[in-house]
């Protein structure tokens, strides 16, 4: 039961949007009378809510998402810094970790351009998709990176890269320089430069800045997403939101 509950929960990824009992039925790949019953323990557990025919995620998800401390630990230690990185660069600003072969987005602070962009905060998308995706992988234990490059690689548009030797090649570039990049591969129009934050000897997260493809100068950029991640980094060595 709690696996098939599980199922009816992960049908509001990533959007976290509003489904008819019919919806949840075939997202799921359950039968109606099955998600009804379990819907309505869901609702009564304030797992879900309902408002007539649709359904969506309760409060008590949120209250229980709060009080993931090391994430939380992690987003407030990380603020400071998404910041002024904000401040100095005027551009979107992201902040996420890993989470198997996703990243999990804990923090964005809007830019002033209006960027159709995927990410959201505790959405999630692939790791290999992103710049913060590939600064977490090219820095990850080599098994992770080795996993992924063994299976098909996911794709958002048309410019994801989909080959693994691109991959190997772009992830070993990013082992050198500390920085990753992005060129519309998780959303049309959009680039991005990333760096990994450390903790330790792998990257616990990663920072990124994300433009106008047309805007996109990461000469002018790297210098101050190299600052945030720095300047993180050494907050969490010194024991403030590092891994526990």
């Amino acid at each position: 039961m709690l696996d098939k509950a599980a199922l009816i929960l992960d049908v509001f990824r990533p959007s976290g949007g509003e489904f008819r009992l019919s919806e949840v039925a075939s997202k799921a790949g359950l039968p109606k009378t099955t998600v009804f019953r379990l819907a309505g323990n869901l609702v009564r557990l304030g797992f879900l809510e309902r408002t007539g025919e649709y359904y969506r995620l309760g409060n008590r998800l949120f209250e229980l998402g709060s009080l993931v401390s090391r994430r939380l630990d992690l987003r407030e230690a990380a603020l400071p810094f998404l910041q002024d990185l904000f401040e100095s660069t005027r551009q979107t600003v992201h902040f996420g970790v890993r989470d198997g072969a996703d990243v999990v987005y804990l923090e964005r602070i809007h830019g002033h351009d209006s960027l159709a962009l995927p990410s959201r905060i505790g959405g999630r998308l692939p790791l290999t998709c992103t710049a913060i995706g590939k600064a977490l992988l090219a820095f990850s234990a080599p098994e992770v990176a080795e996993e992924l490059l063994a299976g098909p690689l996911p794709q958002l548009t048309p410019h994801s890269i989909t080959d693994t030797a691109r991959l190997r090649t772009a992830l070993e570039q990013t082992r050198v320089s500390g920085l990753a990049y992005e060129e519309q591969e998780a959303a049309p129009g959009v680039s991005c430069i990333a760096a990994p934050v450390f903790a330790g000897a792998v990257a616990v997260a990663a920072l990124s800045v994300a433009v106008p493809r047309e805007q996109f100068r990461p000469a002018h950029l790297a210098p101050a997403v190299r600052t945030a991640a720095l300047g993180l980094s050494r907050v969490l060595r010194n024991g403030v939101g590092g891994p526990p």
